[in-house]
C-alpha cells in the first residue's frame, strides 16, 4: 500500500534530511527518492532543480543531436575500449555496452530482479532504509548520492551500492 501526504510547499522542506538522513516529516523518513515521490508533492523540490546552464537544451529541431554513447567489446582493445568509457562516462555520465557476450536472458532476469526490488513496499517509518544499521553486509547498501560541496542540485535516483 502506498502511503501519500500532501505537500505544496516544498520550499520549506529539508529534503537532504528527509531522503537521506532520517528527518521525520509525518512518519516519512531516510525513504529516497522512492520515498519523496510517493509523497504526493505538487511541486519538485528546489534542490532537484538543476542550474539553467548545466541542463540540455529542452527542444531542438535537430534530429539524433543528443545520443546514448554505444560501446562494442566484442574486439576487446584495452586502450580504446577504456578512452571510449572514460569518454562517455565524463561527457555523459552513462553509455550502453554491447557485444559483451551476456546473454539474453541474463540481462532480462536482472532488468526483472530491478523492478521487483524497486516494487517492494517501504519499510516501516522508524526503519531508515539508508541507514548503515538496515544493512545486512557493509558491502551492498542501498543509497542516494548528494555530495553539497561538489553538487549543485540533488540527483533523482536511488542505488544499490
Amino acid at each position: 500500500m502506498t502511503r501519500s501526504i500532501s505537500i505544496t510547499n516544498t520550499k520549506s522542506l529539508n529534503i537532504l534530511d528527509l531522503v537521506v538522513s532520517g528527518a521525520e516529516l509525518r512518519g516519512w523518513k531516510g525513504h529516497g527518492v522512492k520515498g519523496l515521490a510517493e509523497l504526493g508533492l505538487k511541486a519538485l523540490p528546489h534542490q532537484y532543480i538543476q542550474p539553467h546552464q548545466e541542463r540540455f537544451a529542452s527542444t531542438t529541431n535537430e534530429p539524433n543531436k543528443y545520443f546514448i554513447p554505444v560501446i562494442g567489446i566484442s574486439n576487446w582493445d584495452y586502450l580504446n575500449v577504456a578512452k571510449a568509457i572514460c569518454e562517455a562516462a565524463s561527457k555523459w555520465g552513462f553509455f550502453q555496452i554491447v557485444n559483451h557476450g551476456v546473454p539474453i536472458h541474463v540481462l532480462e532476469d536482472v532488468k526483472f530482479a530491478t523492478n521487483k526490488f524497486f516494487a517492494l513496499p517501504l519499510p516501516p517509518p522508524e526503519k531508515v532504509i539508508y541507514s548503515k544499521e538496515q544493512s545486512v553486509t557493509n558491502n551492498v547498501r542501498f543509497v542516494t548520492r548528494f555530495t553539497p560541496d561538489a553538487e549543485k542540485a540533488l540527483e533523482w535516483k536511488d542505488y544499490l551500492f
